[in-house]
């Protein structure tokens, strides 16, 4: 397939992408906004000239958060219009930049589908100096439509499972010509650097960075505000841990194994935060019909001694959230999801706990795993004893927590050597 018929193939296709939207829509009402930047219509306006930064969804902005402060603080005069596809993305992006400093310096808007028209209307508004795109989100028109304008486009933080490779392979004539356009593949590492020239990437433009995923920095501001709401709570002294980003068939998981951490422990409380902002009241339901004692953190009050579950139904806040518990299990990874980010809880000095299926994440898993700071659990059962294991021996904890931050430490700087990167090119 080359790119003309995938073209094509993508216009005959906007009937279903129509529907996959109003069902969206019907599960998020927030899908039903601002569709006409989802075809380059109604774009708000827009500072041309800047740098242009895509983020599919809310792992991958709160991944370029630190990128791009340090892309304001290096060129102050220009603006970083920052795009996503998700409204919990879009959502995440407003939060992040919500501080008085970055008024009229962050830009942001939903990047159009891959359309040639709709990337060209959008490129011919915006008319960055450079593109700069998070992870492995390859859009062909888009990055047709940016080498025709002579735009440098980066793959920042690149992964590529052997999986994806085999599937980039069977496309070759769109994929190739696709990455011998990309001016920088900053690839987290050497193996997934190989399979980028073997694809038809140019082999002088894929760099072996490392994940910036490491570089990220806890303020302690927010440690300090979670010790004194868990004291405000009256929880200092409570079994308190977090099951973040969790998918369908996962809460059920989770919840078995706080039941189980009941009978030994009948004050803990668990913070369970769903992954998808649509499942929260499916899953507040779900805690209440498995008669379990329920309050959603977006009620604002604190959680009494009688709760059981507290339901992490807000945004932005995970971190937050991960800094009240003693120990933290990161979902996506008992369902074949992939697993998120282990990387957070591990920053903050947190226990990390997560299921089998981490294929998103093999190679940070691979270095927690050596260094004793993640533990793996395939089902409830595990998970329980596990959680209880790490409340009964404090030592145990702090060997988990000391080994993660020491990961943490020894892989930082690939977002310095991404900024050199994108620094040659915008000089």
């Amino acid at each position: 397939m080359n790119r003309t018929l995938y073209s094509l193939l993508f216009h005959l296709g906007l009937p279903l992408v129509g529907l996959r939207l109003a069902y969206r829509a019907w599960r998020a009402p927030a899908y039903a906004k601002r569709i006409g930047e989802r075809f380059a219509f109604g774009l708000p306006a827009l500072a041309p000239g800047g740098i242009w930064v895509h983020a599919v969804s809310v792992g991958e902005s709160i991944a370029a958060a630190p990128l791009i402060r340090e892309l304001l603080a290096r060129y102050p005069q220009l603006p970083v219009t920052v795009t996503c596809m998700t409204p919990t993305g879009s959502e995440r992006i407003r939060a992040l930049f919500a501080a008085p400093e970055y008024a009229g310096r962050v830009q942001h808007c939903y990047l159009p589908y891959d359309l040639p028209w709709a990337a060209a209307r959008f490129l011919e508004r915006l008319r960055p100096r450079l593109a700069l795109i998070m992870e492995t989100e390859l859009w062909p028109n888009h990055i047709h439509q940016c080498a025709r304008r002579g735009i440098p486009v980066v793959l920042a933080n690149a992964r590529l499972s052997e999986r994806s490779a085999r599937g980039y392979a069977r496309f070759a004539k769109l994929t190739a010509p696709m990455l011998a356009e990309l001016s920088l593949i900053a690839v987290q590492t050497a193996t997934e650097a190989a399979r980028f020239r073997s694809l038809g990437a140019r082999a002088e433009c894929v760099e072996v960075t490392g994940s910036i995923k490491y570089d990220l920095h806890i303020d302690p501001a927010l440690t300090a505000r979670a010790a004194e709401l868990r004291a405000q709570w009256g929880a200092q002294r409570r079994p308190l841990w977090i099951a973040a980003s969790t998918h369908a068939g996962e809460d059920e998981i989770v919840l078995a194994a706080h039941r189980q951490l009941l009978v030994r422990q009948p004050d803990a409380l668990l913070i369970l935060v769903p992954r998808h902002p649509e499942r929260f009241s499916a899953v507040f339901e779900l805690c209440r019909r498995q008669g379990f004692a329920a309050r959603r953190r977006s009620a604002g009050e604190a959680p009494a001694a009688a709760d059981q579950v507290l339901l992490g139904d807000t945004m932005g806040e995970l971190l937050f959230l991960y800094a009240l518990a003693d120990c933290s299990f990161v979902g996506g990874s008992l369902v074949a999801n992939g697993g998120h980010n282990l990387l957070e809880p591990a920053a903050l000095g947190k226990p990390v706990l997560s299921g089998p299926h981490l294929f998103n994440f093999l190679e940070i898993a691979a270095q927690l795993r050596e260094a004793g700071a993640l533990g793996e659990v395939a089902d409830a059962q595990q998970l329980a004893a596990m959680v209880a294991d790490l409340w009964q021996q404090p030592q145990r904890a702090a060997r988990m927590r000391e080994a993660g931050l020491a990961v943490m430490q020894a892989n930082q700087g690939a977002l310095q050597r991404l900024l050199d990167g994108v620094g040659r090119l915008l000089d």
